[in-house]
């Protein structure tokens, strides 16, 4: 009896530890400036991140407006039904989810700006490390 607690225990032991080091992971690209596909997208990747997913958000084009400190007000007004803005549920993702959110390497150049007009925990991404994550095999990419 003692063999198979022993056993059972390590059993369990060894399941937490794969499925710790499996986690799914998530890349969002989000490129559309369109608030509402935005905040979809947002959706989508926060449902994800509460079913356990390592999420990570790339804003590329209009949608790196999403990322700035002075964000339009289409990134900021909340959307029907639960009058909630893209860029809200972007930083909520990021403080409660623990998501990593970047903008495009070419983004800020593109706008003529540097890294202090971005909200704070917004970094840039770089371009070696996200084609790597992005052709991780295990990693799923949803693109809005």
């Amino acid at each position: 009896m003692k063999n198979l607690l022993l056993a059972a225990s390590a059993a369990l032991a060894l399941t937490g530890a794969a499925s710790a080091e499996s986690l799914p992971k998530l890349v969002t690209v989000v490129t559309s400036p369109e608030p509402q596909t935005q905040l979809m997208a947002m959706v989508l990747t926060m449902q994800a991140a509460q079913q356990g997913a390592d999420t990570h958000i790339l804003l590329c084009g209009g949608a790196g407006d999403l990322a700035l400190k002075d964000a339009p007000a289409a990134a900021t007004a909340g959307q029907p039904p639960k009058d909630m803005s893209p860029q809200g549920l972007m930083q909520m993702i990021q403080s409660k989810a623990g998501a990593t959110v970047e903008v495009c390497a070419i983004y800020l150049p593109g706008k003529g700006a540097d890294a202090s007009v971005l909200l704070e925990g917004i970094g840039v991404a770089k371009p070696g490390e996200m084609a790597a994550r992005l052709m991780d095999a295990d990693t799923r990419v949803l693109d809005f």
